[in-house]
């Protein structure tokens, strides 16, 4: 008894489901909500099994595979170890030894195994699109933090070819299957929602950039880029850039959907000003930061597949 709930706490603290529910779960909402509301030819029964299906991959992809490739890179890195973050450093399940290094691989290679041999059915069953979004899935825990790619470890690498590529795809994953086309709402919900994530991502690297900085190799983030380009006091910028975009976005969208960009735009005015008043010193200041606009990115979501 002992052993199997010390299996499942440690699959709850990789999984970081709170942190996957804001992101990755909303982000599917976001555009499988107006197929719902919108959209009354469609099977409201398909729409809420593609759901499930996508959440359940979503939590296997972002919340397990992502988590486990991640905590095994920092490890041997070091940043883990020296890391003072509450929310970020690792799912610290090595650290506080609930698992062994060695069974913490063993678990990334039967998941990727499984993931791969579930992309490979759902393209000969016919599924072409769920096979897609899976080998985009394992692209983007993959080429994070394993080599030779290691994105998480070069600045903007991590967030553009990993993370975005995987979040965009999930966006536009229920419209894409449900629909004869992607809609421009849909491209508007599931960029917005990736951009938002990769913000929030930025922010969680803050509390980390002393140990990234001793890591090796250097885990050299965008974050520690900027901090170490322009001092420390520069650390948040690569959150403001994207959230400057999403602004930007945000401002595009008003002339199709008035009431969804401004909301957008507030939301995004409100982030970026509470950034530029955390202290980067103050380990708290920030994680509660980091809090504030998950719930942030998951109001954006919401709303998003509210107002089209």
């Amino acid at each position: 008894m002992q052993g199997k709930t010390q299996f499942l706490k440690g699959f709850g603290m990789l999984s970081r489901i709170l942190a996957v529910a804001f992101s990755s779960f909303v982000t599917i909402l976001s555009t499988s909500i107006p197929l719902i509301l919108f959209y009354p030819e469609v099977s409201n029964t398909n729409v809420l099994i593609l759901i499930g299906i996508l959440l359940l991959g979503s939590f296997l992809t972002h919340g397990l595979l992502t988590h486990i490739v991640n905590d095994l890179a920092d490890f041997k890195s070091g940043t883990d170890e020296y890391s003072p973050g509450v929310l970020s450093g690792g799912s610290r399940v090595i650290q506080t030894k609930v698992f062994t290094y060695a069974q913490l691989k063993l678990f990334g290679v039967v998941l990727t195994a499984v993931m791969a041999l579930a992309a490979v059915l759902f393209f000969i069953f016919g599924y072409t699109v769920l096979g897609i979004l899976t080998i985009l899935g394992m692209w983007g825990a993959i080429s994070y933090s394993m080599r030779p790619f290691i994105f998480a470890y070069k600045p903007l690498a991590g967030e553009w070819l990993s993370l975005f590529p995987s979040m965009l795809a999930l966006g536009l994953a229920a419209p894409w299957i449900m629909l004869d086309s992607i809609p421009v709402w849909a491209w508007f919900n599931a960029a917005i929602n990736a951009i938002w994530c990769m913000a929030w991502v930025m922010v969680h690297h803050i509390p980390d950039m002393d140990a990234d900085q001793r890591a090796k190799p250097v885990k050299n983030t965008s974050v520690l880029y900027a901090a170490n380009r322009w001092g420390r006091r520069a650390a948040h910028l690569p959150a403001v850039l994207y959230l400057a975009i999403i602004g930007v976005l945000a401002v595009i969208m008003t002339f199709t959907r008035p009431l969804a960009g401004i909301i957008t735009l507030i939301l995004i005015i409100i982030t970026i000003l509470m950034l530029f008043d955390t202290d980067k010193r103050d380990v708290e200041a920030v994680t509660a930061t980091e809090k504030k606009m998950l719930i942030m990115a998951a109001l954006t979501a919401l709303m998003l597949g509210f107002i089209i």
